[in-house]
Protein backbone atom coordinates (compact mmCIF):
# COMPACT_ATOMS: atom_id res chain seq x y z
CA UNK A 1 0.00 0.00 0.00
CA UNK A 2 1.26 3.36 -0.74
CA UNK A 3 -0.11 7.22 -0.41
CA UNK A 4 -1.67 8.76 -3.46
CA UNK A 5 -2.95 11.63 -4.45
CA UNK A 6 -5.65 12.59 -6.82
CA UNK A 7 -5.70 16.63 -7.40
CA UNK A 8 -9.59 17.15 -8.97
CA UNK A 9 -12.95 15.90 -7.55
CA UNK A 10 -14.17 16.04 -10.76
CA UNK A 11 -15.80 12.94 -13.07
CA UNK A 12 -12.09 11.44 -13.85
CA UNK A 13 -10.50 12.53 -10.11
CA UNK A 14 -13.22 10.34 -8.42
CA UNK A 15 -13.14 7.71 -10.43
CA UNK A 16 -9.28 7.35 -10.45
CA UNK A 17 -9.28 8.16 -6.44
CA UNK A 18 -11.71 4.77 -6.18
CA UNK A 19 -9.81 2.41 -8.15
CA UNK A 20 -6.86 3.69 -6.89
CA UNK A 21 -8.70 2.97 -2.89
CA UNK A 22 -9.77 -0.50 -4.48
CA UNK A 23 -6.20 -1.84 -4.87
CA UNK A 24 -5.77 -0.98 -1.20
CA UNK A 25 -3.70 2.07 -1.77
CA UNK A 26 -3.77 5.26 1.17
CA UNK A 27 -6.14 8.07 -1.02
CA UNK A 28 -6.07 11.82 -0.83
CA UNK A 29 -8.31 13.46 -2.85
CA UNK A 30 -7.91 17.50 -3.16
CA UNK A 31 -10.51 19.86 -4.48
CA UNK A 32 -10.26 23.37 -4.84
CA UNK A 33 -14.23 23.66 -4.29
CA UNK A 34 -16.57 23.52 -1.41
CA UNK A 35 -17.95 20.13 -2.92
CA UNK A 36 -17.46 17.43 -5.54
CA UNK A 37 -18.18 16.84 -8.90
CA UNK A 38 -18.96 20.74 -9.70
CA UNK A 39 -19.14 20.34 -13.16
CA UNK A 40 -20.41 16.85 -12.96
CA UNK A 41 -23.64 18.64 -11.72
CA UNK A 42 -24.53 20.76 -14.38
CA UNK A 43 -23.98 18.46 -17.49
CA UNK A 44 -26.50 17.39 -19.47
CA UNK A 45 -28.83 20.24 -18.19
CA UNK A 46 -27.89 18.52 -14.71
CA UNK A 47 -29.40 15.56 -16.19
CA UNK A 48 -25.73 13.73 -16.63
CA UNK A 49 -25.36 11.84 -19.61
CA UNK A 50 -22.93 10.04 -18.30
CA UNK A 51 -21.68 7.57 -21.15
CA UNK A 52 -23.41 6.28 -24.26
CA UNK A 53 -24.68 2.97 -24.64
CA UNK A 54 -23.41 2.61 -28.52
CA UNK A 55 -20.94 -0.36 -29.98
CA UNK A 56 -17.24 0.47 -29.43
CA UNK A 57 -16.48 0.60 -32.60
CA UNK A 58 -19.45 3.69 -33.02
CA UNK A 59 -17.97 4.55 -29.41
CA UNK A 60 -14.20 5.43 -31.03
CA UNK A 61 -15.86 6.93 -33.91
CA UNK A 62 -16.85 9.90 -32.06
CA UNK A 63 -13.46 10.80 -30.91
CA UNK A 64 -12.48 13.80 -32.79
CA UNK A 65 -8.80 14.13 -31.08
CA UNK A 66 -6.49 11.16 -30.18
CA UNK A 67 -8.61 8.22 -30.37
CA UNK A 68 -5.68 5.45 -30.76
CA UNK A 69 -4.32 7.28 -27.58
CA UNK A 70 -7.57 6.26 -25.86
CA UNK A 71 -7.40 2.18 -26.96
CA UNK A 72 -6.33 0.96 -23.75
CA UNK A 73 -8.27 3.20 -21.13
CA UNK A 74 -11.66 2.59 -22.73
CA UNK A 75 -10.96 -1.53 -23.43
CA UNK A 76 -10.07 -1.52 -19.98
CA UNK A 77 -13.02 0.68 -18.32
CA UNK A 78 -15.66 0.64 -21.90
CA UNK A 79 -18.98 2.19 -21.55
CA UNK A 80 -20.58 -1.28 -20.72
CA UNK A 81 -18.24 -1.64 -17.43
CA UNK A 82 -19.23 2.00 -16.66
CA UNK A 83 -22.75 1.39 -16.47
CA UNK A 84 -22.31 -1.83 -14.71
CA UNK A 85 -20.23 0.04 -11.89
CA UNK A 86 -23.20 2.81 -11.58
CA UNK A 87 -26.01 0.06 -11.47
CA UNK A 88 -24.06 -2.64 -9.12
CA UNK A 89 -23.69 0.36 -6.96
CA UNK A 90 -27.56 1.21 -6.66
CA UNK A 91 -28.10 3.47 -9.93
CA UNK A 92 -30.43 2.64 -12.15
CA UNK A 93 -30.17 3.98 -15.76
CA UNK A 94 -31.93 4.65 -18.73
CA UNK A 95 -31.29 4.55 -22.62
CA UNK A 96 -32.35 7.68 -24.26
CA UNK A 97 -32.46 8.50 -27.87
CA UNK A 98 -28.60 8.22 -29.38
CA UNK A 99 -27.92 5.82 -27.38
CA UNK A 100 -27.45 8.83 -24.62
CA UNK A 101 -27.63 7.14 -20.62
CA UNK A 102 -28.88 8.75 -18.02
CA UNK A 103 -29.64 8.09 -14.54
CA UNK A 104 -33.30 6.93 -14.41
CA UNK A 105 -34.24 9.72 -11.57
CA UNK A 106 -32.88 12.53 -14.85
CA UNK A 107 -30.43 14.00 -11.90
CA UNK A 108 -26.95 14.29 -11.58
CA UNK A 109 -26.44 14.40 -8.31
CA UNK A 110 -27.61 10.32 -8.02
CA UNK A 111 -24.15 10.04 -9.65
CA UNK A 112 -22.20 12.14 -7.70
CA UNK A 113 -24.11 10.90 -4.57
CA UNK A 114 -22.97 7.11 -5.67
CA UNK A 115 -18.80 8.30 -6.23
CA UNK A 116 -19.30 9.92 -3.07
CA UNK A 117 -20.58 6.91 -1.24
CA UNK A 118 -17.56 4.66 -2.47
CA UNK A 119 -15.09 7.37 -1.84
CA UNK A 120 -16.53 7.38 2.00
CA UNK A 121 -16.27 3.26 1.68
CA UNK A 122 -12.85 3.41 0.65
CA UNK A 123 -11.91 5.45 3.63
CA UNK A 124 -10.78 7.71 0.73
CA UNK A 125 -9.60 11.16 2.62
CA UNK A 126 -10.84 14.46 1.03
CA UNK A 127 -9.34 17.85 1.58
CA UNK A 128 -11.60 21.01 0.31
CA UNK A 129 -10.51 24.45 -0.80
CA UNK A 130 -7.76 22.83 -1.60
CA UNK A 131 -5.76 24.50 -4.40
CA UNK A 132 -2.85 22.97 -5.53
CA UNK A 133 -0.14 25.38 -7.29
CA UNK A 134 3.31 23.19 -6.82
CA UNK A 135 3.98 19.38 -8.21
CA UNK A 136 6.51 18.53 -5.68
CA UNK A 137 9.86 16.19 -7.36
CA UNK A 138 13.17 15.36 -7.42
CA UNK A 139 15.85 13.69 -9.22
CA UNK A 140 16.50 9.82 -8.81
CA UNK A 141 20.51 8.40 -9.42
CA UNK A 142 20.00 8.81 -13.22
CA UNK A 143 19.19 12.36 -13.11
CA UNK A 144 15.01 11.56 -14.00
CA UNK A 145 12.82 13.55 -12.10
CA UNK A 146 9.78 11.18 -9.71
CA UNK A 147 6.99 13.08 -8.13
CA UNK A 148 7.41 13.09 -4.29
CA UNK A 149 4.03 15.41 -3.89
CA UNK A 150 2.06 18.62 -4.64
CA UNK A 151 2.01 22.14 -2.79
CA UNK A 152 -1.12 24.30 -1.97
CA UNK A 153 -1.35 27.64 -2.22
CA UNK A 154 -1.40 27.85 1.19
CA UNK A 155 2.00 26.76 1.22
CA UNK A 156 1.12 23.35 2.83
CA UNK A 157 2.47 20.12 1.05
CA UNK A 158 1.42 16.83 0.74
CA UNK A 159 3.66 14.21 0.33
CA UNK A 160 2.92 10.60 -1.54
CA UNK A 161 4.75 7.88 -3.90
CA UNK A 162 2.26 8.84 -6.69
CA UNK A 163 0.07 12.23 -7.90
CA UNK A 164 -2.92 11.91 -10.29
CA UNK A 165 -3.82 15.08 -12.17
CA UNK A 166 -7.31 15.20 -13.02
CA UNK A 167 -7.92 19.22 -12.28
CA UNK A 168 -10.23 19.22 -15.83
CA UNK A 169 -9.95 21.25 -18.55
CA UNK A 170 -10.89 25.76 -19.26
CA UNK A 171 -14.64 25.16 -20.18
CA UNK A 172 -17.38 26.07 -17.43
CA UNK A 173 -14.56 28.42 -15.01
CA UNK A 174 -17.16 29.14 -13.05
CA UNK A 175 -17.04 25.14 -11.59
CA UNK A 176 -13.22 25.69 -10.81
CA UNK A 177 -11.82 24.79 -14.14
CA UNK A 178 -8.77 26.86 -14.61
CA UNK A 179 -6.44 25.21 -16.23
CA UNK A 180 -4.62 24.53 -12.89
CA UNK A 181 -3.48 21.23 -14.11
CA UNK A 182 -2.44 21.82 -17.30
CA UNK A 183 -0.18 24.61 -15.88
CA UNK A 184 1.35 22.69 -13.48
CA UNK A 185 2.45 20.19 -16.28
CA UNK A 186 3.51 22.77 -18.54
CA UNK A 187 5.57 24.25 -15.79
CA UNK A 188 7.18 20.58 -14.96
CA UNK A 189 8.24 20.43 -18.74
CA UNK A 190 5.69 19.04 -20.56
CA UNK A 191 4.19 19.90 -23.60
CA UNK A 192 0.92 21.51 -24.38
CA UNK A 193 -1.23 22.04 -27.20
CA UNK A 194 -2.97 25.12 -27.49
CA UNK A 195 -6.58 25.17 -25.77
CA UNK A 196 -9.94 25.85 -27.41
CA UNK A 197 -13.24 26.02 -26.49
CA UNK A 198 -14.95 22.74 -27.14
CA UNK A 199 -18.38 21.76 -28.46
CA UNK A 200 -19.15 25.47 -28.51
CA UNK A 201 -21.48 27.74 -30.36
CA UNK A 202 -21.14 29.20 -33.51
CA UNK A 203 -20.40 33.10 -34.23
CA UNK A 204 -22.04 33.91 -37.74
CA UNK A 205 -21.56 36.95 -39.57
CA UNK A 206 -25.42 37.46 -40.81
CA UNK A 207 -27.10 39.49 -39.20
CA UNK A 208 -30.65 38.15 -39.43
CA UNK A 209 -29.64 35.25 -37.09
CA UNK A 210 -30.57 37.91 -34.15
CA UNK A 211 -34.21 37.93 -35.49
CA UNK A 212 -34.42 34.19 -35.33
CA UNK A 213 -33.36 33.59 -31.84
CA UNK A 214 -34.54 31.35 -30.08
CA UNK A 215 -35.76 29.21 -32.96
CA UNK A 216 -34.71 25.25 -32.89
CA UNK A 217 -35.07 23.41 -36.56
CA UNK A 218 -35.09 20.10 -35.81
CA UNK A 219 -34.34 17.56 -38.80
CA UNK A 220 -32.42 19.51 -40.58
CA UNK A 221 -28.54 18.71 -42.23
CA UNK A 222 -25.57 21.02 -42.16
CA UNK A 223 -22.69 20.93 -43.97
CA UNK A 224 -19.38 23.23 -42.65
CA UNK A 225 -17.07 23.95 -45.77
CA UNK A 226 -13.65 25.27 -45.83
CA UNK A 227 -13.87 26.73 -49.18
CA UNK A 228 -14.49 23.00 -51.13
CA UNK A 229 -13.81 20.94 -48.23
CA UNK A 230 -16.01 19.47 -46.24
CA UNK A 231 -14.88 19.80 -42.29
CA UNK A 232 -18.24 18.10 -40.67
CA UNK A 233 -21.56 17.07 -41.88
CA UNK A 234 -24.67 15.99 -39.80
CA UNK A 235 -28.15 15.62 -39.40
CA UNK A 236 -30.55 16.82 -36.29
CA UNK A 237 -31.37 20.09 -34.30
CA UNK A 238 -29.81 23.10 -34.26
CA UNK A 239 -30.74 26.85 -32.70
CA UNK A 240 -30.15 29.94 -33.58
CA UNK A 241 -28.86 33.06 -31.03
CA UNK A 242 -28.30 36.61 -30.94
CA UNK A 243 -24.95 36.08 -32.29
CA UNK A 244 -25.25 32.93 -34.47
CA UNK A 245 -26.22 29.59 -33.84
CA UNK A 246 -25.91 26.69 -31.61
CA UNK A 247 -27.76 23.57 -30.50
CA UNK A 248 -26.14 19.71 -30.60
CA UNK A 249 -25.56 19.89 -34.15
CA UNK A 250 -23.42 23.16 -33.99
CA UNK A 251 -21.66 21.80 -31.31
CA UNK A 252 -20.22 18.98 -32.77
CA UNK A 253 -19.47 21.02 -35.62
CA UNK A 254 -17.41 23.31 -33.54
CA UNK A 255 -15.31 20.38 -32.83
CA UNK A 256 -13.52 20.72 -36.19
CA UNK A 257 -13.19 24.47 -36.80
CA UNK A 258 -11.18 26.30 -33.82
CA UNK A 259 -7.74 26.51 -35.42
CA UNK A 260 -8.90 27.20 -38.89
CA UNK A 261 -11.22 29.98 -37.51
CA UNK A 262 -8.51 31.51 -35.95
CA UNK A 263 -7.30 32.42 -39.45
CA UNK A 264 -10.08 32.60 -41.72
CA UNK A 265 -14.56 32.66 -42.05
CA UNK A 266 -16.19 29.15 -42.61
CA UNK A 267 -19.16 28.59 -44.76
CA UNK A 268 -22.23 26.84 -43.21
CA UNK A 269 -25.16 25.88 -45.24
CA UNK A 270 -28.34 24.52 -43.85
CA UNK A 271 -30.62 22.19 -45.51
CA UNK A 272 -34.25 22.82 -44.21
CA UNK A 273 -35.79 19.96 -46.34
CA UNK A 274 -33.01 17.14 -46.27
CA UNK A 275 -35.83 14.25 -46.72
CA UNK A 276 -36.46 15.55 -50.28
CA UNK A 277 -34.40 15.67 -53.24
CA UNK A 278 -34.17 18.94 -55.61
CA UNK A 279 -36.39 17.56 -57.89
CA UNK A 280 -38.83 16.34 -55.52
CA UNK A 281 -38.79 20.19 -53.51
CA UNK A 282 -39.07 21.83 -57.18
CA UNK A 283 -42.47 19.66 -57.06
CA UNK A 284 -43.38 20.34 -53.60
CA UNK A 285 -43.21 24.47 -54.59
CA UNK A 286 -44.78 24.00 -57.66
CA UNK A 287 -47.59 23.16 -55.69
CA UNK A 288 -47.56 25.42 -53.03
CA UNK A 289 -47.64 28.19 -55.71
CA UNK A 290 -50.14 26.94 -57.53
CA UNK A 291 -52.47 26.15 -54.57
CA UNK A 292 -51.56 29.76 -53.71
CA UNK A 293 -51.56 31.20 -57.11
CA UNK A 294 -53.22 34.63 -55.97
CA UNK A 295 -51.43 35.15 -52.82
CA UNK A 296 -47.96 37.11 -52.37
CA UNK A 297 -44.79 35.31 -52.77
CA UNK A 298 -44.22 36.70 -48.76
CA UNK A 299 -47.62 35.12 -47.84
CA UNK A 300 -47.33 31.58 -49.49
CA UNK A 301 -44.79 30.16 -47.60
CA UNK A 302 -46.23 28.80 -44.53
CA UNK A 303 -46.63 25.49 -44.90
CA UNK A 304 -42.79 25.24 -45.83
CA UNK A 305 -41.18 27.26 -42.58
CA UNK A 306 -41.54 28.49 -39.22
CA UNK A 307 -43.06 31.55 -39.37
CA UNK A 308 -40.26 33.27 -37.83
CA UNK A 309 -38.01 32.19 -40.85
CA UNK A 310 -40.47 33.05 -43.35
CA UNK A 311 -38.84 37.00 -43.57
CA UNK A 312 -35.36 35.72 -43.65
CA UNK A 313 -35.93 33.49 -46.81
CA UNK A 314 -38.15 35.91 -48.70
CA UNK A 315 -35.57 38.48 -48.47
CA UNK A 316 -32.93 36.24 -48.82
CA UNK A 317 -34.53 34.57 -52.13
CA UNK A 318 -34.36 38.21 -54.20
CA UNK A 319 -37.95 37.25 -55.21
CA UNK A 320 -40.51 40.23 -55.28
CA UNK A 321 -42.40 39.73 -51.50
CA UNK A 322 -45.17 41.65 -53.18
CA UNK A 323 -44.91 39.37 -56.32
CA UNK A 324 -48.25 36.57 -56.88
CA UNK A 325 -46.56 32.99 -55.81
CA UNK A 326 -48.70 31.87 -59.23
CA UNK A 327 -45.94 34.57 -61.28
CA UNK A 328 -42.78 33.45 -60.24
CA UNK A 329 -40.91 31.25 -62.63
CA UNK A 330 -38.89 28.33 -63.15
CA UNK A 331 -35.72 30.43 -62.80
CA UNK A 332 -36.61 32.03 -59.59
CA UNK A 333 -37.97 29.09 -58.42
CA UNK A 334 -35.25 26.64 -58.49
CA UNK A 335 -32.95 29.53 -56.89
CA UNK A 336 -35.07 29.25 -53.88
CA UNK A 337 -35.08 25.38 -53.98
CA UNK A 338 -31.30 26.06 -53.66
CA UNK A 339 -31.89 28.84 -50.65
CA UNK A 340 -34.06 25.72 -48.56
CA UNK A 341 -31.42 23.24 -49.34
CA UNK A 342 -28.37 25.35 -48.77
CA UNK A 343 -29.48 28.47 -46.71
CA UNK A 344 -25.65 29.70 -46.19
CA UNK A 345 -24.21 31.54 -43.05
CA UNK A 346 -20.66 32.49 -42.81
CA UNK A 347 -19.07 31.04 -39.89
CA UNK A 348 -16.44 34.04 -37.88
CA UNK A 349 -15.69 32.22 -34.54
CA UNK A 350 -16.62 30.30 -31.69
CA UNK A 351 -17.85 31.31 -27.95
CA UNK A 352 -15.52 31.47 -25.17
CA UNK A 353 -14.57 28.88 -22.72
CA UNK A 354 -17.77 30.04 -20.67
CA UNK A 355 -20.01 28.94 -23.12
CA UNK A 356 -18.26 25.85 -24.14
CA UNK A 357 -19.09 22.01 -22.97
CA UNK A 358 -15.73 20.93 -23.24
CA UNK A 359 -11.67 22.10 -23.50
CA UNK A 360 -9.82 20.85 -26.59
CA UNK A 361 -6.42 20.73 -26.45
CA UNK A 362 -3.92 20.21 -23.19
CA UNK A 363 -1.09 18.13 -22.80
CA UNK A 364 0.57 16.68 -25.74
CA UNK A 365 -0.35 12.81 -25.64
CA UNK A 366 2.52 11.51 -27.14
CA UNK A 367 4.63 12.31 -23.73
CA UNK A 368 1.76 10.15 -21.96
CA UNK A 369 2.07 6.21 -21.49
CA UNK A 370 -1.55 5.29 -23.09
CA UNK A 371 -1.48 1.89 -21.16
CA UNK A 372 -1.00 3.86 -17.89
CA UNK A 373 -1.98 6.86 -17.98
CA UNK A 374 1.45 7.89 -16.39
CA UNK A 375 4.04 10.68 -17.65
CA UNK A 376 6.76 9.88 -19.42
CA UNK A 377 8.91 12.74 -18.10
CA UNK A 378 8.01 12.68 -14.29
CA UNK A 379 7.90 8.85 -12.71
CA UNK A 380 4.64 8.13 -10.46
CA UNK A 381 2.63 11.45 -12.23
CA UNK A 382 -0.17 9.98 -13.78
CA UNK A 383 -2.87 12.42 -15.48
CA UNK A 384 -6.65 11.66 -15.98
CA UNK A 385 -9.86 13.23 -18.00
CA UNK A 386 -9.63 16.54 -19.89
CA UNK A 387 -6.84 17.97 -19.40
CA UNK A 388 -5.45 15.52 -21.80
CA UNK A 389 -5.49 16.34 -25.79
CA UNK A 390 -8.33 14.15 -26.28
CA UNK A 391 -12.33 15.20 -26.79
CA UNK A 392 -15.30 13.72 -28.60
CA UNK A 393 -18.54 14.74 -29.58
CA UNK A 394 -21.69 15.38 -27.77
CA UNK A 395 -23.53 12.13 -26.65
CA UNK A 396 -21.78 11.11 -22.96
CA UNK A 397 -18.66 10.47 -24.71
CA UNK A 398 -16.47 13.03 -23.04
CA UNK A 399 -17.41 11.35 -20.07
CA UNK A 400 -16.84 7.91 -20.90
CA UNK A 401 -13.12 9.56 -21.62
CA UNK A 402 -13.09 10.51 -18.27
CA UNK A 403 -14.23 7.71 -16.91
CA UNK A 404 -11.90 5.74 -18.74
CA UNK A 405 -8.49 7.67 -18.50
CA UNK A 406 -9.39 7.69 -14.78
CA UNK A 407 -10.10 4.40 -14.07
CA UNK A 408 -6.48 3.60 -15.75
CA UNK A 409 -4.74 5.99 -13.95
CA UNK A 410 -5.89 4.90 -10.14
CA UNK A 411 -5.70 1.19 -11.12
CA UNK A 412 -1.73 1.89 -12.36
CA UNK A 413 -0.33 3.43 -9.68
CA UNK A 414 2.15 1.33 -7.58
Amino acid sequence: MSKVIVVGGGAAGMMAAIAAGERGHQVTLLERNEKLGKKLFITGKGRCNLTNAAPIDQLFSQIVTNPKFLYSAIYGFDNFACMAFFEEKGLKLKTERGNRVFPLSDHSSDVIRILEKEIARLHIRVKFHTRVSELLFEEDANGAKVIKGVKDEKGNSYHAHSVILATGGVSYPSTGSAGDGIKLAEKAGHAVNTTYPGLVPLKAKENWCKSLMGLSLKNVRISLLDGKKTLYEGFGEMLFTHFGVSGPLILSASSYVNQILTQKALQLYIDLKPALSMEQLDDRLIREFEEKRSKQFKNALQGLFPSALIPVMVSLSSIDPEKKAGSIGKEERHRFAGLIKGLPLTITGTGSFEEAIITKGGIHVKEINPSTMESKRIANLYFAGEMIDVDALTGGFNLQIAWSTGHLAGESVS
